[in-house]
């Protein structure tokens, strides 16, 4: 009967909308670092933490009032009720037992109830346990109040402050990972502590002529000795004394450097990947934000063109030359392979990012980061660099949306613009980063002013505009243009001939002053047929 009941309850949870989603929410609220509940939460459990501190120091020397009982009151309910939730959230029982009970069918033997309920007992048990959770309860003790010699607890709500500061927690895990060498530093203290204990109540208790009274003294003058402290109030009077006076400083000076020595290192070790974390943190933060793979003179171009507009971004080079130049930037940079498939999920290729930029040195990384990107998300758009014309065509099968050929284009621009200084004049404007000088894309729509016209009609000169290409999605006219590049869909004509058809849906590229291509879009505004006047 009790089998059954628990078997049942078990599937119940598991189809229970409400409890899943309800479990969720708290998982979000209290573990998940991605969840913009718990950074809410945090602040108000850390501002709930300082304020009961406040409030029990300030009982110290004053009678507590209704409402500081009230308010002593409130945060221990709280502190419990995370202290369950956090124990509820640790383990999902109802999954144990179905799994269990399904081990169970498939041997067909019997359930054993009581086995598989201690077991789900214990994995909550391992919780109780741990080293947060017993800070936790330990929290919660200073108020009872009956007993006030449990005010001594009251550190432990400080140390709650570890669960809220990130900082603290990376602190901890860095110490954590020094497990070893920590303990054997502590083992050889404790010795040391113990010996020093030990001869120095032999050498200076009362009856020899010192001051140590009892074995307690001897004890606290050995900590304060070996913590190179040193207040004074208890000082050798003997000989012997002295002598375990003099080693016990020079230990202790021994044990301190070996510890700073093995905190550094742990840091040292760590600190790379405390720097990823930061960033990481960072990105989910972003709701949409672009990858650039490769910090060379093309990433370096294109991040500082993004940070000038304002739009988040991150570098991945594994280069580390390229990675101190993006740090000293104030860039978020992580020093990987950016092909790597971690490496992509870690920064959030599923989440917020809305294109990736291959823009390394070398053709074969980028295709395959662009490969890696694909198989990651299949609708993100992908930008990437080919240095050669045999390489383009591995680019778009690898998943690239569009490829730039950056030396192809700078040797075309040359050889297209020789002898038209205004051209050269606009494009050097854009690269210097000249405000008043723009490049902007023009749509062309049914029956504006351009719309069937050629380039020669257009009159791009006399308007003081460049044209530097068009963007068509129509099928490629019988003429032949010397500079035609295809695209997924679409064709783009580099500096196209002065005949040139423009039609319906086709996007021109020009170059220019702002106040020449805004007086060019308001003429093909106005220019456009209205709707309501064929009717």
């Amino acid at each position: 009967m009790l089998t059954q009941f628990i078997i049942r309850s078990a599937y119940f949870l598991k189809e229970s909308n409400r409890y899943q989603s309800t479990k969720r929410f708290f998982y979000d609220v209290l573990e998940n670092s991605n969840s913009p509940y718990k950074r809410y939460f945090d602040i108000f459990m850390i501002s709930l933490v300082l304020l009961s501190v406040a409030q029990l120091v300030y009982e110290v020397e004053h009678k507590p009032d209704l409402l500081g009982l009230w308010f002593d009151d409130a945060v221990v309910v709280i502190f419990i009720l995370e202290y369950l939730a956090r124990g509820w959230i640790y383990s999902d029982s109802h999954k144990f037992i179905l799994e269990q009970h399904e081990r169970a069918t498939t041997l067909n033997v019997p359930l054993r109830s009581g086995k598989v309920l201690w077991q789900v007992v214990a994995k909550k048990i391992r919780y109780v346990i741990t080293p947060m959770a017993i800070i936790d309860l330990l929290a919660i003790l200073p108020s009872y109040r009956p007993l006030r010699m449990l005010r001594v607890l009251l550190i432990f709500r400080l140390f709650k402050l570890f669960r809220y500061f990130n900082s603290m927690k990376l602190f901890a895990n860095i110490l954590a990972s020094k497990q070893f060498e920590l303990s054997t530093l502590s083992i050889f203290l404790g010795f040391i502590i113990f010996i020093g204990t030990i001869d120095f109540y032999l050498f200076e208790n009362i009856h020899n002529g010192g001051q140590i009274k009892t074995l307690f003294d001897s004890f606290y003058w050995a900590i304060v000795t070996v913590g190179t402290v040193g207040y004074g109030d208890i000082t050798p009077m003997t000989v012997g004394g002295r002598i375990v006076a003099m080693a016990l400083i020079l230990s202790g000076v021994g044990v301190l450097s070996f510890l700073i020595s093995i905190v550094v290192t742990a840091f040292n070790e760590e600190i790379q990947q405390l720097r990823e974390n930061t960033v990481y943190a960072e990105l989910h933060r972003y709701k949409s934000f672009v990858i650039i793979c490769g910090f060379g003179r093309v990433g370096q171009h294109i991040a500082k063109q993004l940070h000038k507009d304002r739009q988040h971004f991150v570098v991945l080079d594994i280069n580390e030359e390229h990675v101190q130049k993006a740090k000293q930037l104030n860039y978020l940079v992580i020093h990987a392979d950016a092909s790597n498939n971690d490496i992509l999920k870690s920064v959030g290729i599923n989440k917020g990012a809305t294109a990736v930029l291959c823009v390394t040195g070398d053709d074969v990384t980028n295709v395959y980061i662009a490969l890696t990107s694909r198989h990651l998300n299949k609708d993100i758009q992908i930008i990437s660099r080919a240095n050669g014309q045999e390489n383009v065509k591995k680019m778009y099968q690898a998943g690239a949306d569009n490829v730039i050929q950056p030396f192809e284009m700078a040797g075309t621009l040359v050889a297209e613009y020789i002898g038209q200084p205004a051209a050269f004049e606009a494009i050097l404007g854009i690269l210097h980063e000249e405000s008043h000088i723009l490049m902007e894309t023009l749509h062309v729509q049914a029956g504006c002013l351009i719309d069937g016209k050629t380039v020669s009609d257009i009159g791009f000169k006399e308007r003081k505009l460049v044209l530097l290409g068009i963007i068509s999605m129509h099928p490629p006219s019988a003429l032949k243009h010397k500079a035609s590049y295809q695209l997924k869909n679409q064709h783009f004509y580099f500096n196209p001939e002065q005949f040139f058809r423009c039609r319906d849906g086709d996007l021109l590229v020009v170059l220019g002053r702002i106040d020449h291509i805004s007086r060019f879009r308001n003429q093909l505004a106005k220019s456009q047929p209205n709707p309501r006047s064929k009717r």
